[in-house]
């Protein structure tokens, strides 16, 4: 009999390929859902991640064995203080082209400092900052050719617990919901130079997507970075258990790019889908363990619970998005009958 085929199924996800680093550390949104709501509303939120405790709450999945069953969970814990919008952008759409920025309208500097203590001066350009009310009126006069409205929202990094800095994250944010164009307009242009809070995006018990920079791992080798096998520790291996998998094939015709092969691990863009909210408060205290949350320190300001993980370090900023893919549409939060504030220092 002759020798059986070896199944060796490609490891790793060619979706996420090429594996390098992120370019930005705030992660640019690229998918935008169809939101059907009878007013206009913000589609994403940038927060901080805190760090991660565990609760028990009232399992009410539609379908599930632990079903009205208090059950254990872990939870992760984003600051998430209001965001202060700066700019109206509108986009028109050429099918050759795509989207094309119109126009934009932004709020003036002195007055966002005045009132928000915001360092704007950071991150934009002073040249950025026409006159407004002209910019607005340009804006309302080409309303029949706008095919999207978007605002561009600053965080502020001194209302968060555990961030030393100064210099806001920027984000650019879809308006979606309402009624048409017209409405999402009139909905941006009512928010330029105002804070919009976490509660004005999302509600308590709904799906949301995350969207954050992993934690970065370095260069690592093909055992780590894909989980190849390592070679037995007793033979054949003469020049290494744990160097790569083979070879590539000829190098003067062509190459497998699937082969797994070393180099940057962690430090990427990544999207987590249908992270649920359990609660969004406004007092930060109820929820940091005694001591703080590890690397990071104590919320102080609004925070946003999410049932599981998320990636990325403490501090690192987060995106949450709402459901491209909904599992399900919760009609409340779950009841949360505990949430612990154990110290997370160790003994």
């Amino acid at each position: 009999m002759g020798a059986r085929k070896k199944h060796a199924p490609r490891r790793g996800s060619l979706g996420v390929r090429p594996r390098k680093r992120a370019s930005r550390l705030v992660p640019r949104v690229k998918t935008w859902p169809e939101v059907s709501s009878e007013q206009p509303l913000p589609l994403a939120f940038l927060g901080y991640k805190a760090g991660m405790t565990h609760a028990y709450i009232i399992d009410d999945t539609p379908g599930s064995l632990t079903h009205g069953r208090e059950i254990f969970i872990p939870v992760t814990i984003v600051e998430a203080p209001p965001m202060v919008v700066a700019a109206v952008r509108v986009y028109g759409y050429d099918p050759n082209i795509g989207l094309y920025t119109l126009s934009e309208a932004w709020a003036q500097p002195e007055t966002l400092k005045e009132k928000y203590n915001l360092d704007i001066d950071r991150v934009v350009s002073r040249l950025r900052f026409p006159d407004t009310e002209k910019a607005v009126n340009k804006i309302r006069n080409m309303v029949d050719s706008i095919y999207d409205v978007r605002i561009i929202a600053l965080t502020q990094p001194r209302l968060v617990g555990g961030l030393s800095k100064k210099k806001p994250d920027v984000l650019e944010i879809k308006i979606g919901g309402g009624n048409g164009i017209e409405q999402r307009l009139d909905y941006a242009l009512g928010l330029l130079g105002s804070a919009i809070k976490v509660s004005d995006v999302f509600r308590e018990g709904q799906f949301v997507d995350v969207i954050a920079v992993t934690k970065g791992k370095g260069f690592q080798g093909v055992i780590k970075r894909y989980g190849v096998k390592e070679l037995p520790r007793w033979h054949k291996h003469r020049k290494g258990s744990r160097s790569g998998p083979g070879t590539r094939g000829p190098a003067t015709t062509f190459s497998w790019s699937e082969v797994p092969q070393p180099g940057q691990t962690g430090f990427h863009r990544r999207t987590e889908y249908n992270k649920r909210i359990l609660r969004i408060g406004d007092n930060g205290y109820e929820v940091t363990p005694a001591g703080g949350f590890l690397h990071y320190g104590v919320v102080r300001s609004t925070y946003v619970m999410l049932a599981g993980s998320i990636p990325g370090t403490p501090k690192r900023p987060i995106v949450m998005r709402h459901p491209v893919r909904p599992q399900w549409i919760p009609e409340a939060p779950p009841k949360i009958t505990y949430i612990s504030l154990q110290s997370k220092q160790g003994n």
